[in-house]
């Protein structure tokens, strides 16, 4: 076999000319956003915008999307499927934030928007909805060497980000939102100070955990990016409230011209939007207790946010300039894992997936999740040699890996975890919810390509012939190679009974 070194997405153009047309949808708690933009000079310009209430958020209970939810979320995909049809599939990324990260359900939700949109659901976890965010914020501000706070709230969670210029230094995700409070707090509507109080105090419970790391002493300058902070500063400039931005002096007028108010319905206020009305008063319950906690004296707001981020983002994915590749390195530096084994293993799984990518179904998005777990396979070492997969599968499951979603950081862990020794059968029926055969494939490559790896340390592998069927594996030797390498014609007869235990046949000769 020969090692070829291109891959394009499933043989399309990865490079983006001048004047390509990307696009994004942020699934919120409160609100879907879709943004189209044009690349020109390595820069994106807006060139359409789009947002729906369908408060996704409101339609979780017991951890679960109602169905009335389900179905708000998918008659607002339908209407924005009109403009993404413009655009081509694999510059386009899709996000889910908050409501989706708790739904335990969500795979309802997000299979129905891939097969009408022909575009993976990213859920992502909510350090990486922060990262998100800060990136579409920064693109919107000067270039300068000020550090900055960026907050933003949405319906289920609130993000907070220090950074300089394009690099996030602190990222935090609180389960706090203007959706999930005015559930909790408001219930049925009703109005009053002590309701508002109790909203206001758990905002600042909540904010006080960060305090020491988001005070005011640790940044020159705050911006806010959302629409809740945006419908704030509106007001309170065009009440005269403040001059300039977010004040607390301002915050306090508002709360006093919404707490006479007694119920939700009834909230009148000069340019504060019909869709904005049933969040505003536990948006600024939020807003004002991070205010007092972190001890800031104003904030202006910026059009910045997520959908900005995901774009910005997706046209690094398509420079090749990838934060999950930076990811993967800082991870095996991190863990001290032995760099000349992963490159082996790395080596022997692309040309396993290149000898079976068309019989299997494979993209190019299968061999970025199967390279990472290639060179991640034995950062668990760092725990302990024992069980060492076990313990990397536990690493990338839990640790915050800037760039991936929620599923590529299950399937990398998923991966690892089953690259070597007895399979976890029940287990890996019950997380390979998505395309369990597809994904046992990946677990297939990694495995063999890690057999190998002790081998091709002392001496090179011959070339040997690779045939694959739907559920089946042919490896053929030249003749008296095995025999000349008994432990490694052991441990193939090994993998051959535990590859039979998923239905994968490997046939050896």
């Amino acid at each position: 076999m020969q090692e070829v070194i291109t891959d394009n997405k499933q043989g399309e153009d990865t490079e983006i000319p001048e004047g390509a047309v990307l696009a994004a949808i942020d699934l919120g708690s409160n609100s879907f956003h879709l943004i189209i933009a044009r690349v020109e000079h390595d820069e994106v310009r807006t060139i359409e915008t789009l947002a729906e209430k369908v408060q996704l958020g409101a339609g979780l209970k017991n951890d679960k999307l109602d169905k009335a939810a389900i179905q708000r979320g998918m008659d607002c995909l339908s209407r924005f499927k009109q403009v993404l049809d413009s655009v081509t599939p694999y510059r386009t990324r899709i996000v889910g934030t908050n409501a989706l990260r708790q739904a335990h359900n969500r795979r309802k939700f997000t299979r129905k928007a891939e097969e009408l949109l022909g575009v993976p659901v990213d859920v992502i976890y909510g350090r990486e909805e922060a990262r998100l965010v800060y990136l579409g914020v920064a693109h919107t501000l000067a270039d300068d060497e000020h550090s900055r706070l960026v907050v933003d709230i949405g319906g289920g969670s609130t993000e907070f980000i220090v950074g300089k210029r394009f690099e996030p230094q602190n990222l935090e995700s609180l389960q706090m939102g203007c959706v999930s409070y005015t559930r909790e707090f408001f219930k049925k509507g009703k109005i009053t100070r002590k309701r508002y109080k109790r909203a206001y105090d758990a905002a600042r419970l909540e904010v006080s955990r960060i305090r020491h790391r988001f005070n005011a002493e640790r940044w020159e300058d705050c911006v806010g990016s959302s629409g809740t902070l945006q419908a704030i500063e509106l007001i309170l400039q065009n009440f005269g409230w403040s001059e300039s931005g977010i004040t607390r002096s301002g915050l306090s007028c508002l709360e006093e011209a919404l707490l006479a108010f007694e119920h939700i319905d009834d909230i009148d206020i000069e340019s504060l939007s019909e869709t904005r009305r049933n969040v505003i008063l536990s948006g600024v319950a939020i807003t004002a207790g991070l205010f007092d906690e972190l001890k800031i004296e104003i904030m202006r707001s910026s059009r910045g946010a997520l959908r900005e981020g995901v774009i910005y983002d997706l046209l690094g994915r398509l420079h090749h300039e990838d934060v999950r590749e930076r990811t993967i390195n800082a991870l095996m530096q991190r863990y001290s894992a032995d760099e000349d084994l992963a490159t082996i293993v790395e080596r022997r799984a692309r040309i396993l997936y290149l000898a079976t990518r068309k019989a299997w179904g494979l993209t190019s998005s299968d061999w970025d999740l199967l390279r990472w777990a290639s060179r991640s396979h034995e950062i668990g070492m760092a725990i302990s040699h024992k069980h060492y997969n076990r313990h990397g599968a536990y690493l990338l499951r839990n640790a915050d890996l800037p760039g991936f979603s929620q599923d590529e950081q299950e399937t990398l862990a998923l991966l690892v975890w089953c690259h070597r020794r007895k399979l976890p059968v029940d287990d890996f029926k019950e997380l390979a919810e998505i395309d369990r055969m597809h994904l046992l494939r990946l677990v297939v490559l990694l495995r063999l390509a890690n057999l190998f790896k002790y081998v091709e340390q002392l001496e090179y592998l011959p070339e040997f012939r690779v045939v694959a069927e739907e559920t089946v594996m042919q490896l053929q030797f030249p003749d008296g190679w095995l025999e000349q390498h008994p432990l490694t014609a052991y441990e193939l007869r090994d993998e051959r009974k535990q590859l039979l235990k998923l239905g994968i046949r490997l046939q050896v000769a």
